[in-house]
């Protein structure tokens, strides 16, 4: 029971740092509950319920200071909530070392998208807003919603930067719409994975009550720190919980 209640504080960190960078959270709560005894499918599904609270916390201060853009929340939601039950159903598929190798696989893809999402904030006072286009927004979505599924991650990871790249929005925005998207996806995947019986209760409730405290924490921080500060720390846990989940495989 008590190295259970370390997933409280655990909630409250990874909270604040998915408020500020816009992920669900799932890259650090999948390897904590691997270490409590979760399986690589229960780590996935039971990430997935710490994940939706912890955005709900956040999106909803970015509602109520009126930094959230609903209409693109939902435009990237509704592809991303039909496509995560495709994500579940090749995690409930494949073996766990793949989903283990294909996890850690994912966080050094994400190291480059933090960094991309860096060199392009270097370079937003040279760019212009592009008009939305719905094709690359359902298209985004449709990605984030199967790596959602499959990986237990919110989505984030892909969202941000695509949003940044593709659309045009800035960082913090893309942040916020991420959040925001993430609320419906990481719902839905939590009920395809509760009904084939993936979900570890207790632990994702005590992570997702310390999400929703930490998510209130980085959403009020988002408009005064500098993403630059957590990037590179960011960049460097990436590496470490690659490395970790490849161990984990392996052994």
């Amino acid at each position: 029971m008590l190295h259970l209640l370390g997933l409280l504080p655990l909630g409250i960190v990874v909270g604040l740092v998915a408020a500020i960078l816009g992920i669900g959270g799932g890259l650090l709560y999948v390897p904590a509950l691997t270490l409590v005894g979760a399986t690589p499918i229960q780590a996935t599904a039971t990430s997935l319920l710490g994940i939706s609270l912890g955005a709900i916390s956040s999106s909803f201060q970015n509602w109520r200071s009126k930094y959230l853009n609903t209409k693109l929340v939902i435009l990237l939601a509704i592809p991303a909530m039909l496509s995560v039950g495709i994500g579940v159903a090749i995690a409930n598929q494949i073996s766990e070392n793949h989903l283990l190798y294909g996890f850690a696989g994912l966080q050094l893809v994400a190291i480059y998208l933090i960094n991309l999402r860096r060199n392009l904030a270097r370079a937003h006072s040279a760019t212009t807003t592009q008009s939305v286009s719905l094709p690359k927004v359902t298209s985004i979505g449709l990605l984030a919603g199967i790596l959602s599924g499959l990986f237990g991650v919110g989505g984030g990871i892909v969202m941000v930067p695509l949003q940044r790249t593709f659309l045009g929005e800035s960082i913090k925005a893309s942040v916020r719409a991420s959040l925001g998207a993430i609320v419906l996806i990481s719902s839905v995947g939590v009920t395809q994975h509760a009904m084939a019986g993936n979900v570890l209760w207790l632990p994702g409730l005590l992570l997702g009550v310390g999400s929703l405290i930490g998510g209130q924490l980085g959403a009020r921080l988002l408009p005064k720190l500098p993403e630059i500060w957590v990037q590179y720390l960011f960049t460097g846990l990436l590496i470490s919980l690659a490395i970790y989940m490849i161990q984990t495989a392996m052994s």
